[in-house]
């Protein structure tokens, strides 16, 4: 079983492979997205944009939709790579629609990984991306 910085690295790389298969000919702002579910398993997903423009996915959301179509039903931890296709990847924190999907399949203390092309990592709990969230404990 890797260890907590391997892991780390592996979904880091799951994301940033995804990437560069994104779907992004409108807002060339390529993301991907890989989440860790509770039996060890990487999940990954990247944005898919449409022309009616609400209609795309985001990167998120497809990773969670992949983790469920696996049998995976607890995220234990996001990593998020995103940024301009000819430029550099910035720190791209899920978008509120996200937040909430990752909320329904994680705690408020899952940990949420962002990086950005140099290499900098920013990670912070769920609870602090969507502080005093709606979840399934509340129906």
């Amino acid at each position: 079983m890797p260890n907590e910085t391997e892991a780390l690295a592996a979904l880091f790389e799951a994301a940033a492979d995804v990437r560069v298969r994104a779907h992004a000919p409108y807002s060339n702002f390529f993301v991907g997205a890989a989440v860790l579910d509770e039996e060890g398993r990487i999940h990954v997903g990247c944005n898919v944009e449409n022309a009616a423009y609400p209609e795309g996915t985001c990167a998120e959301a497809a990773a969670i939709a992949a983790m469920v179509a696996s049998g995976g039903r607890r995220i234990l931890a996001v990593a998020v790579v995103g940024g301009p296709a000819e430029g550099d990847e910035i720190q791209c924190p899920p978008c509120g629609g996200c937040r909430q999907k990752i909320r329904e399949f994680a705690g408020e203390m899952t940990s949420v990984h962002l990086r950005d092309a140099v290499g900098t990592v920013s990670s912070l709990p769920l609870g602090e991306l969507l502080p005093l969230s709606f979840g399934p404990g509340h129906l």
